[in-house]
Formats: structure tokens, C-alpha cells, sequence
């Protein structure tokens, strides 16, 4: 039977609420599960004897890719690190190709993974390393090869010994020459800095308030946080930890002789301030108290200056801070320092003197993983 045009469009306008109703009422297609974000993991390739730069071929399994970028895949004449991402496992089998370059060891943060060796392949090795970070950059140990010296912030004082090698600079230091006498001198900025913090009582006070300074240097082979150009730090943080609120981080730069001449100091929340010789920096608490003051000076050294006194300086005797720095406390000498860390072997030894004295006043030698900057022994025995 014909219903007609009328008909029809009764027909239609009858049915027309009802489609409409059941359209709306049908749910939005859910945007397709994208699964959860990768994980990520670095390693360094360590070559038995350093030589030129090169690129080796590295295998990855099913699911699993280099990191693209210059700051992801990084040569020196010692090392080769590269940094993979994929889905989070504890073991993920990395199999490496460097014709011509016998790989010693492998390291992923601070541990030496386990090598297989390929029979008829003398240039292959294989090894399992954890994809568990969230982001390359979460993963920088595997790049920093320091010593941590003073470990707890809990103590006051948290102090780390940066071992820089020539033969695994990479990045802006790849041209620029390497900064032996700045990596020298910022070890015994550091050690001369130690000394006047635990004599001063400045150590002591921040450890009395839950509080700690930092002393750290810088780094020349992780192109993930370019430390250029040369410094140290001697910094304060008003809490139990790096996120503490108003931390105050100076950054003292070294010429090609150690000496001091600027000081770019952050404090948290406030951005950068610049000093120069003569501009005295001051550290204070988050209640506005004053902790130390920090002044360049004229020579390239730095005075140290607590509250109530007395004031340390910080000099060289020949004006190259790599050779020796003396501290003078209260305009009286007091102390020398003079420091050789043996990077290739793993062997710091640090020497501070009494003003006057031929004998030291304590020598002490730490042994570390030449490759990872982890402490194997400490003589003479703390405590």
C-alpha cells in the first residue's frame, strides 16, 4: 500500500524524534588505549684504550630504539654512551658491533655490567642493562663519575668530588682544550672550603638546624647537563633536601690558573645574581638571617666570612690555585692544601698542612672506581 507524499512525510516527521533521541543517547567512540609512556636506559661503552671517536652498531630487540639526538648518542676517545627507550623491563639484551675497538667494560649508573663475549665475533659483546627510567635525562648517573666524600645531608655538609678525564670530555669541552688547571684548582677550592666550614662552625650550625651546605664541581663529559664554562659550587640549602625552599647556589667560575672571577649565584625562586671581585655575596636563612658571606677577591680567591667571624681567605701562594691554595683565618695564615686526583687509576690524595709546619696535618687517600667514581676505600679510616 502507497502511502503518498503526504503520507511519507507524516511518516517522517513521526519517526524523526526518535532517531534524534537514539543518536544522542549513543556514547562518543573512547580514544584508543595508547598504552603506557616508555621506559628509559643509558649505558656507556667503555673502550680498553682510548683512541679516535667512533660510532659503533648497536642491536636492540623487537620494541625497543636509540634515542635520537646528538645528546643522546655521544663518542669521546674513551667512551661511547647511548641511550635506548622502549617498554619498562628489569633486562633488556643490547648487543654491541665496534670493529677495531675492543670494548673493556660496560656501565649503567653506578655498576659495571656483566660482558658476554661473542666466540669467532672478537668485536661483539652482549649485555643486559634495566629500561626503568623516565626519561633519559632521569638518567644521568650512568654519565657522572664523581665520589661522593660526604654523603648526608643529615651531617650538614654533602660533598662530591667530580673526577673529570681528559680522554672522555665530549660536548662543548670537545674544542675548547682541556681545563687541566681548573679541574685541579676546583678540587682544592673544594678540600680549603671543607676545612673552613667545619673550623668556622658553619658545618655544625646547619646540621643543629636540619640544614646543609653543598660543596660539588663540574663535570666535562655529560652533554645532558653541559657544565661549561669551569666552576664550583659552595652552596647552602635551608632544608633537609636539594627541593628545600630559598636554596642559594653560587656557581664560581676558574680562568686558565684557578683563579676566581665570577660568581652567578641562584637562589630558588628568585633567579640569578652576578658578583665580581669586590661584591660581597650573602647567604641567608628563610628568615632572613645571615649565614656566611662570600666575596671574590682581587687575587682570584675567595673570603669566607660567618656571621660573627672570623674571615677565612682562600689564596694561592704562586697564583695558580691548581699548584696550592693557602687559608688565612682572620688575616693569620692557617692551613695549605694541595690535592692530585689520579683519574685513570682511581686514586685521590688530598694533603692539608698546618701554616709553618713541614709535617701534614692529615693526608688522606681515597680509592675509587676509575669508571664510576664509587669509593672503594677511604686511609686513614674516618673516625
Amino acid at each position: 500500500m502507497s502511502l503518498g507524499r503526504r503520507g511519507t512525510r507524516l511518516l517522517a516527521a513521526l519517526l524523526l524524534p526518535a532517531v534524534s533521541a537514539v543518536a544522542l543517547a549513543t556514547p562518543a567512540l573512547a580514544a584508543p588505549d595508547q598504552g603506557p609512556p616508555p621506559s628509559y636506559a643509558g649505558f656507556r661503552l667503555v673502550k680498553a684504550i682510548p683512541g679516535e671517536s667512533g660510532t659503533p652498531e648497536i642491536t636492540l630487540p623487537a620494541g625497543y630504539e636509540l634515542v635520537p639526538g646528538a645528546a643522546h648518542q655521544v663518542a669521546s676517545r674513551a667512551e661511547y654512551y647511548s641511550f635506548i627507550r622502549g617498554p619498562r623491563r628489569e633486562a633488556v639484551t643490547v648487543t654491541v658491533d665496534w670493529p677495531g675497538s675492543w670494548i673493556g667494560s660496560v656501565v649503567a649508573t653506578d655498576t659495571r655490567l656483566p660482558v658476554r663475549r661473542h666466540p669467532g665475533a672478537p668485536y661483539r659483546i652482549s649485555f643486559d642493562v634495566p629500561v626503568t627510567w623516565p626519561s633519559a635525562n632521569a638518567n644521568q648517573a650512568t654519565l657522572q663519575v664523581w665520589s661522593i666524600l660526604s654523603p648526608s645531608t643529615a651531617s650538614g655538609l654533602h660533598w662530591r668530588i667530580e673526577h673529570n678525564d681528559p680522554d672522555r670530555m665530549a660536548g662543548p669541552w670537545s674544542g675548547d682544550g682541556w681545563p687541566a688547571a681548573q679541574a685541579a684548582s676546583v678540587i682544592n677550592y673544594m678540600v680549603a672550603g671543607e676545612a673552613v666550614l667545619r673550623d668556622s662552625g658553619l658545618v655544625a650550625e646547619a646540621r643543629r638546624r636540619g640544614h646543609f651546605f653543598s660543596l660539588m664541581g663540574f663535570e666535562t663529559n655529560n652533554v645532558l647537563h653541559p657544565d661549561n664554562p669551569p666552576h664550583w659550587h659552595l652552596a647552602y640549602y635551608p632544608g633537609a633536601s636539594r627541593g628545600a625552599p630559598r636554596a642559594h647556589v653560587p656557581h664560581f667560575w676558574v680562568d686558565a690558573r684557578g683563579r676566581t672571577f665570577y660568581n652567578g649565584m641562584d637562589v630558588q625562586g628568585q633567579g640569578r645574581s652576578r658578583y665580581h671581585a669586590g661584591d660581597p655575596a650573602r647567604i641567608h636563612d628563610l628568615d632572613g638571617n645571615l649565614v656566611v658571606t662570600l666575596t671574590i677577591r682581587a687575587d682570584g680567591g675567595l673570603d669566607i666570612d660567618p656571621p660573627a667571624g672570623p674571615r677565612y681567605s682562600i689564596t694561592a701562594p704562586d697564583g695558580d690555585f691548581s699548584h696550592q691554595v693557602d687559608v688565612a683565618r682572620d688575616g693569620v695564615p692557617w692551613r695549605s692544601v694541595v690535592s692530585r686526583d689520579h683519574v685513570k687509576i682511581g686514586v685521590l690524595v688530598i694533603q692539608v698542612k698546618e701554616h709553618g709546619t713541614v709535617r701534614p696535618h692529615r693526608t688522606t687517600v681515597h680509592r675509587y672506581d676509575a669508571l664510576t667514581g664509587v669509593l672503594t676505600s677511604t686511609w686513614p679510616t674516618p673516625g
